[in-house]
């Protein structure tokens, strides 16, 4: 990837993680996608996932420089904007596949990840259950999804910036 980092999270609906971190990086994430991961089911369908049975997340995954934006910065931001301390929740959206997830890519995001959880948790009043785990398979979301709510502006979702 030439100097390039990538980067997966999930929480809750990936429509609003999506618009929220191409908003704030837009100059710092060079691609951007989402889809699931987490889970055992081969190339899942957004129905598949939505059942509850495939143990993917709605994630999303971008690639972006590390040069530009420090990977505990994405991190920091992932806590702003939705609710870490709702097990498979946000807001009205319910089930695994909102869960809060990091998947990292190599133990240096590990690390990263672990320490920005214990350097935010003091930001809530209830303890942070966002699973830090290994990144695996990540399979992109059907079409219609990318980029939802810039082609659909009205679109709902229940991300809000946490501070």
């Amino acid at each position: 990837m030439d100097g390039l980092s990538k980067a997966t999270f999930a929480a809750g609906c990936f429509w609003g993680v999506e618009n929220y971190f191409r908003k704030e990086f837009k100059d710092s994430i060079k691609s951007m996608q989402v889809g699931y991961t987490g889970g055992a089911v081969p190339e899942p369908s957004y129905e598949q996932v939505c059942s509850g049975r495939t143990g993917h997340a709605e994630a999303v995954e971008m690639v972006f420089d590390p040069k530009q934006v420090g990977y505990g910065q994405l991190v920091e931001y992932l806590f702003r904007i939705h609710d870490p301390t709702t097990k498979d929740r946000q807001g009205n959206d319910r089930g695994t596949q909102y869960r809060s997830a990091i998947f990292y890519h190599d133990d240096e995001q590990r690390q990263v990840a672990e320490a920005t959880k214990q350097k935010v948790q003091p930001r809530f009043k209830s303890p942070i259950v966002t699973e830090i785990v290994p990144a695996g398979k990540f399979w992109s979301a059907e079409e219609y999804h990318q980029k939802y709510l810039i082609k659909n502006p009205g679109g709902y979702c229940n991300h809000r910036m946490q501070w």
